[in-house]
């Protein structure tokens, strides 16, 4: 899996500061990420601890290696 650009410490920072009252549009432009993804870790990350969110990333990770180790017993076991 591609590794994001920013730390979920950071992310949850930046969410911090829009809580704060940071205006959105220059926190975008200087820190270098769209509002849409702003949008995005808000959905993902608001209210959340900078642990949290790293827990939920660990959770995500370890639900992917868990369906790739059960994926092919699964494809033979179906019924046709």
């Amino acid at each position: 899996m591609r590794g994001g650009r920013f730390a979920e410490e950071q992310i949850v920072k930046f969410i911090s500061q829009v809580d704060a009252g940071v205006n959105v549009a220059d926190l975008c432009c200087k820190q270098g990420f769209s509002r849409a993804t702003l949008c995005k870790w808000c959905a993902k990350c608001g209210g959340m601890e900078a642990s949290d969110a790293r827990r939920l990333r660990e959770l995500e990770a370890e639900n992917v290696r868990l369906r790739k180790l059960c994926w092919p017993r699964r494809r033979w076991t179906t019924k046709r």
